[in-house]
């Protein structure tokens, strides 16, 4: 790994992977679902348990129809956060409404949300692949040029990246045909620099996670709606009431862990007690020096 002008020395770097909460205007419900309570869980969770975090990205589809009142939800709830939040838009937001209720973001690029994040651990570019009118995604020539320049200029660091669309196909196909349209042009450009370590997206409402290319790639379940498992080439896209998920990256001078945390089952813990074979009082021997 490529350490210069950021680094790590000792904990690893923490961050929250959040994506695609799909929020619509209050007091709907959407597939007779809380999206917003669900987002709302999500929050609650980090809050208790990882408010040592560096900051939260949230990977797009803040909304799922694009009406301001759903983004300014969104930004409430947000706000609870006990850290830093960054946001991409997905497809199934309208650039110019998040842009006019979370101001805020910064403006790497005119005409788009897609900006670069300096960190302890290295260089962070969140990318805009809306390509309005489309569920699929698309990264255009000025988009490819604005990350070209980016990565350039952070030739002596690590560099994570993150987006809505997924790249490549990941072998369901009904999200196979709405990925990003120019995936292997942006594939070629990004292994052109060995810095880069990693990339985030959403979009997926599922866990995957592998490499692509040579480079690390993950995503995490919504906090929405997630999609059903199929690998059935004909089939369309199939929702499911499966449970929210986000994903805890940590990363070190060595190394990059994500754990995906299934939120709503938190009161689902219990203590191991490994316990000892029917009918006897001692653990089998090969186990017997385990403590």
């Amino acid at each position: 790994m490529i350490w210069g002008r950021t680094s790590l020395q000792h904990a690893p770097m923490k961050f929250i992977h959040l994506t695609d909460s799909h929020l619509v205007a209050p007091p709907q419900r959407l597939f007779d679902m809380d999206m917003a309570a669900r987002l709302r869980g999500a929050v609650e969770s980090i809050s208790r348990h990882h408010s040592d975090a560096a900051f939260c990205i949230f990977t797009g589809d803040v909304t799922h129809w694009g009406e301001t009142e759903a983004f300014a939800e969104f930004r409430e709830i947000m706000n609870r956060l006990p850290v830093p939040w960054h946001a991409i838009p997905g497809n199934h937001d309208i650039r110019q409404v998040f842009r006019e209720v979370l101001p805020e973001t910064p403006a790497g690029l005119p005409g788009f949300i897609q900006y670069g994040l300096d960190t302890p651990a290295g260089r962070f570019l969140l990318l805009d692949t809306v390509n309005e009118g489309q569920a699929g995604g698309v990264l255009c020539q000025q988009r490819l040029d604005w990350l070209r320049g980016e990565l350039d200029k952070a030739a002596d660091t690590n560099v994570y990246l993150f987006m809505h669309h997924a790249p490549m196909n990941v072998g369901i196909a009904g999200l196979d045909r709405i990925r990003l349209d120019n995936g292997e042009e942006f594939g070629d450009l990004i292994t052109a620099y060995p810095n880069v370590r990693h990339l985030f997206f959403g979009h997926l409402h599922r866990a995957c996670h592998g490499s692509w290319r040579g480079v690390a790639f993950s995503t995490v379940k919504a906090t929405a709606h997630q999609l059903a498992f199929t690998l059935d080439p004909e089939a369309p896209i199939i929702s499911s009431r499966e449970n929210p998920n986000y994903a805890v990256v940590l990363i070190s001078k060595d190394s990059l862990i994500v754990h995906d945390h299934s939120y709503l089952d938190e009161d689902k813990a219990f203590s191991y007690d490994r316990g000892t074979p029917e009918g006897t009082d001692e653990p089998p021997e090969h186990q017997s020096d385990w403590g």
